[in-house]
């Protein structure tokens, strides 16, 4: 069974451009996701994938694989799934060029689930982690999941869900970490599905298999890592990130 990660590397983040090539630590943003990702040894191969040169030159330059893309997708999900095509490979996880603290623990989980499904009754699995920092709740930038009984997705959203009406005091909410694992086939086919409506008001990608009736198994995870969209983002994570890296 091969496996393969890919990293998605757009240049002009909305939010934060250029925030790839910032620095954390003694390299940049995507050196780091790249090399941790490279580091757990759990891919046959690791490839990012990037519309930018200065991105392509700055992953080359530390031996890493590069696919330039086009410039406009409308999610890191589009972006794999149209380099990809030259590729062959059963597993692909989408790890986000903006997780440079992504741990081998957390992309093995995605792996397993996926190789443990003899019957294919899913083909996408995904990260949520326990909130606790009660401010993410009601904040857009983190993206709350709920799950049924057997932990498929439900639904994403930056909206608090879900809703407390009466109050409950001790209910969870679940952060949703953006870091994917597909089957191949399942893959392709996301390019093809249009945007739906929901998709289009959260601007989640997630949601787009929900629309389009395909399971998302999605696994609990202690790890939160820092994902950088903000400034601030990068700033907290130079402060905690190793000195010596």
């Amino acid at each position: 069974m091969k496996i393969i990660a890919a990293i998605p590397a757009r240049y002009n983040s909305t939010r934060f451009p250029g925030k790839l090539l910032k620095r954390l630590g003694k390299r940049t943003v995507i050196e780091q996701t790249y090399l941790n990702t490279y580091k757990t040894d759990l891919f046959d191969e690791v490839y990012v994938i990037t519309d930018n040169v200065k991105i392509k030159s700055t992953i080359s330059s530390i031996g890493g694989k590069v696919i330039m893309s086009k410039s406009e997708f409308q999610c890191g999900t589009d972006r794999i799934s149209s380099a990809i095509s030259g590729l062959e490979a059963d597993i692909i996880v989408n790890v986000q060029g903006d997780e440079p603290f992504i741990d081998k623990e957390s992309l093995s989980s995605l792996i397993n689930c996926l190789k443990n499904d003899k019957n294919s009754d899913f083909s996408v699995t995904s990260l949520m982690t326990k909130i606790t920092d009660t401010k993410q709740i009601l904040d857009p930038n983190t993206v709350k999941v709920i799950t049924d009984n057997d932990d498929y997705a439900i639904y994403f959203s930056r909206s608090a869900i879900p809703f407390k009406r009466d109050n409950i005091k001790k209910f969870d909410h679940y952060k949703h970490i953006g870091i994917y694992g597909f089957r191949y086939k399942t893959l392709k086919q996301f390019s093809l599905w249009k945007l739906g409506p929901l998709e289009k008001s959260e601007q989640i990608e997630g949601i787009r298999f929900i629309e389009n009736q395909k399971k998302i198994k999605m696994i609990t995870t202690d790890f939160l890592g820092v994902s950088i969209d903000t400034l601030d983002d990068l700033l907290y994570a130079n402060s905690i990130w190793p000195s010596n890296e």
